[in-house]
């Protein structure tokens, strides 16, 4: 039965690769309790990219942490969390990209409750797309019973990039604010704030000096390096800008 099922899971993840030409979503646990998703897309310029999202689980409740890239992958790692019998209490994006928000109106539709701060549904609106039903207006916030926290700390990959901070856990999701030590860049820039980034991501290294592991947007999570590796790609990034 086991064999069985894993070729029937083959067979479907294949499939959708064959028709989308995109890999199938991964999930998977990074620690007790807090799974990560990735979901990938065919970037202009950029090529083959994928995007992290996390699953946090406690006492059989589930919270999403950034939507996966299409409809289509939202879908399925919602029915991956009812398959499991976890109450699902909502999902945050971070802030308003597609690799963010792009299951927003598919969970709206659900009844499932979406939150994004007051910025990321402000943009969100003026590009008519789909906002979260739940408004973060504070800098500092609290979801989901508890589980985690949201902080923004600045513009740097976009003016609305908050983070989440699981206090339990000392698990910092960075998002895009924050690169994998695998990038040799800072990636899509069209909306980042050069000039602000380096102060934002000193400002999550002194809140969240204490963190165990650190989760970027993008790539390998890693420990607090990946906050000092940024700083670095930045400054080469303005350098870069100075000389043009």
């Amino acid at each position: 039965m086991k064999i069985l099922n894993f070729i029937c899971l083959f067979i479907i993840s294949f499939t959708l690769y064959a028709n989308d030409k995109l890999p199938p979503l991964e999930i998977t646990e990074i620690q007790s309790g807090v799974y990560l998703h990735k979901s990938y897309n065919d970037v202009k310029g950029f090529g083959l990219v994928s995007s992290n999202g996390l699953i946090i689980i406690e006492d059989d409740k589930a919270f999403i942490v950034d939507t996966p890239w299409s409809t289509k992958d939202t879908a399925i790692l919602v029915d991956w969390i009812k398959d499991k019998n976890y109450q699902l209490l909502g999902s945050v994006s971070t802030h308003s990209h597609e690799d963010r928000a792009a299951g927003i109106h598919w969970l709206n539709r659900q009844e499932i409750p979406t939150y994004a701060s007051s910025l990321t549904n402000e943009i969100l609106t003026k590009a008519g797309k789909a906002i979260a039903n739940n408004t973060i207006q504070d800098v500092n916030a609290v979801l989901a019973d508890g589980m985690m926290t949201t902080f923004y700390p600045g513009a740097g990959h976009a003016v609305d990039n908050i983070i989440v901070w699981l206090p339990k856990l000392k698990i910092l999701f960075g998002g895009c604010l924050v690169k994998s030590m695998a990038s040799k860049s800072l990636g899509y820039t069209g909306e980042a704030y050069l000039d602000k980034w380096s102060d934002s991501v000193t400002i999550l290294q002194q809140k969240y000096s204490d963190a165990m592991l650190v989760v970027p947007g993008h790539g390998k999570p890693g420990d607090l390096k990946l906050l000092a590796h940024t700083k670095k790609l930045v400054k080469r990034s303005l350098k870069k800008t100075l000389t043009n």
